[in-house]
């Protein structure tokens, strides 16, 4: 009767070990492994060009030098609206300088000296944007716009003949070639060359002939070099 006993539990003792034993997968099974994203990977940022600018030009020509300022706002990656200003010199094609010993500047039979100041908008349009890299961005302009011309008397000082001055107006405008320098993500630098057309209907006294007629100047246009400094808005 103990014999019998002990053989059941010992019967009973190996049925539960094999219940507890591992499971065997059959070798049809596949296990997946999914590993986590790598967090130093960072997707690349695209660089967003601001679209307004404002700046300063300086204007050379053969009347001298002079100063303005712009202000563009981009409507696509080629087209741009443009605002100038200008403050510069206008002298007559046929009047000629001379410094006497004292430093003083002799004009012979000049009779005004005038200050042009054309407020013009326009467009400008970026060329072969496909074609050629951001560093190196050439244009094309064009304006429009009033402009004052300001005479006063050549024969007074020259603040002085400020209130002895008259204002003339006109409608002028410029054509244009250019190009940005630089990546251009927050400043501006350029170089633009531009013919002014600024003509004066009937002409401003300019010069006293040697045969003391007087001669007008009709057209205040002509070729200016201008030097974009700006920064991005």
């Amino acid at each position: 009767m103990a014999a019998l006993l002990l053989g059941a539990l010992l019967a009973a003792a190996c049925t539960a070990h094999a219940g507890n034993a591992p499971r065997t997968l059959p070798s049809s099974d596949s296990d997946f492994v999914f590993m986590p994203a790598n967090p130093t990977v960072v997707a690349p940022q695209k660089v967003v060009t601001l679209p307004d600018a404002w700046g300063v030009d300086i204007l050379i020509s053969n009347n001298g030098f002079g100063l303005g300022g712009f202000l563009r706002h981009e409507y696509s990656e080629d087209l741009s609206g443009i605002m100038t200003i200008g403050f510069s010199e206008a002298k007559d094609d046929n009047q000629v300088e001379y410094i006497d010993y004292y430093g003083e500047t002799i004009v012979p039979g000049k009779i005004n000296r005038f200050i042009l100041v054309p407020l013009h908008f326009g467009v400008q349009y970026r060329l072969f944007s496909e074609d050629i890299v951001d560093n190196f961005r050439p244009y094309i302009n064009a304006a429009v716009g009033p402009t004052l011309v300001f005479s006063s008397p050549f024969d007074r000082e020259f603040f002085n003949s400020l209130g002895y001055g008259q204002a003339h107006y006109t409608l002028g405008g410029y054509i244009g070639l250019g190009a940005f320098f630089g990546a251009g993500h927050e400043s501006l630098s350029g170089v633009n060359i531009r013919y002014y057309i600024e003509p004066i209907a009937g002409g401003i006294d300019s010069m006293m002939n040697s045969d003391q007629t007087i001669e007008k100047k009709k057209d205040f246009g002509g070729f200016f070099i201008t030097f974009n400094f700006g920064s991005l808005f």
